[in-house]
């Protein structure tokens, strides 16, 4: 069994205080922390090993593409992806999303055609089909979570019509920390000859993934939840439905020839591929995901689920907080209002004082927020550094916002 304390050593910003108290980061759900590790990539990187990428000869550049190529294949192992060309490095989850929309389905899409989406989705997984609506004619089709804040699997499957060409899913709720069986869907959609978009970005930080066994066409992540840069990404395209898209962006790699009257593209996934990249902060991504790897899923995953316990205990234990998603199988994400509070940011403001760290407000996702009958709520959201000693530091200053409150 790891030792999760030592784990915790390996991210430098834990060790500060905020407000004159030790920080207790409990916003990973929004970005998470950096181990040093993956700090120290950078800062190489940049210091002694920087240049452009693919078509420089001259050593430097062919330093920075062998390690920004080989960050590929360890997005596709990480992902369980056999073949790694079916992973097109980008910017993030949003980036990604927005090239299936533009890429793969505008060229298909007739008037009426549909996409099923859940209520608890990331906008960022609803604005790329609202595109879609307005200027094309699809129409989106939501399927409700239940009062725990569960998605029955084949509520999703039975939204799926004659007119269905889309399910856009998450693999894991930002804000309920619902888990959803992607795999049962992926399999009667594909029986159905639909296609499946999943968002990953929640679901890969906290949990073995396996994509050659889920069946999904697209799977989107993004390396700052990763405990990597910000601005690293990718999104995994099955191989026959790469062949089906069209590029979304134009310009350097994605290229192979470009003359007055025609342009010839590169193959995927460089097709997919335009402009300089991101080439640190993919190499960064790489560190951070052989940095999990190391740590190993299944620990992590086991970690966090006992986090999630005695959480769920303490936190039951406040009849004065009413908790957003209930489900036993949840991730480690916790959303929360308290009675007689005034806004979700009063509260994340007095949490902060204690040095305690949430996110306050509809955490990109409006129609879930609707749904539930809310305007706002706070989020403690964990990740592989926090401790049971951190689920008490909150418990303390939630106490005080009631007393505050009361």
């Amino acid at each position: 069994m790891l030792d999760f304390q030592k784990v915790r050593a390996d991210f430098p910003i834990l060790s500060r205080e905020v407000n004159g108290k030790p920080l207790v980061y409990l916003d990973s759900g929004a970005s998470a922390q950096k181990p040093q590790v993956v700090i120290d990539a950078i800062t190489r990187a940049y210091s002694e090993e920087y240049a452009n990428v693919h078509r420089g000869l001259h050593y430097l550049s062919n330093l920075a593409t062998e390690k920004y190529e080989g960050v590929r294949g360890i997005i596709a192992r990480f992902l369980g992806v056999a073949d790694e060309r079916q992973i097109v490095l980008n910017s993030g989850t949003t980036e990604g999303i927005n090239m299936v929309a533009y890429g793969w389905a505008m060229p298909r899409f007739e008037p009426g055609d549909e996409i099923v989406l859940s209520v608890m989705e990331h906008h960022a997984n609803i604005v790329p089909w609202h595109f879609l609506r307005e200027r094309q004619g699809a129409v989106l089709k939501w399927v409700d979570v239940d009062s725990a804040g569960g998605l029955d699997a084949q509520a999703v499957i039975d939204a799926i019509g004659p007119r269905t060409k889309l399910v856009a899913i998450s693999h894991l709720s930002n804000v309920l920390g619902t888990k959803v069986d992607v795999k049962a869907i992926c399999a009667a959609a594909r029986e159905k000859g639909v296609a499946v978009m999943v968002d990953g970005s929640q679901a890969a930080v906290h949990m073995p993934v396996d994509l050659d066994d889920m069946g999904c066409d697209f799977y989107a992540v993004t390396g700052h939840k990763l405990y990597g840069p910000s601005g690293s990404g990718a999104i995994f395209v099955r191989s026959d439905r790469m062949a089906e898209m069209r590029p979304f962006l134009g310009g350097g790699d994605m290229i192979r020839d470009v003359h007055r009257d025609t342009v010839i593209y590169n193959d995927a996934p460089m097709k997919f591929e335009a402009g300089t990249p991101g080439i640190v902060q993919t190499i960064g991504l790489g560190v951070a995901l052989e940095y999990m790897m190391d740590l190993g899923m299944q620990n992590i995953a086991a970690h966090e689920d006992s986090l999630r316990d005695y959480a769920v205990e303490r936190l039951s234990g406040l009849n004065w907080l009413q908790l957003q998603g209930t489900q036993a199988d949840k991730a480690a994400i916790f959303s929360f209002t308290l009675d007689g509070a005034g806004h979700a940011h009063d509260i994340s403001t007095i949490l902060d004082k204690k040095g305690v760290a949430v996110r306050a407000g509809q955490h990109c996702a409006q129609p879930l927020m609707e749904h539930m009958g809310l305007s706002a709520t706070c989020r403690a959201s964990f990740a592989v550094y926090n401790t049971t000693e951190d689920v008490d530091v909150l418990v303390e200053a939630l106490e005080l916002c009631h007393e505050l409150f009361a």
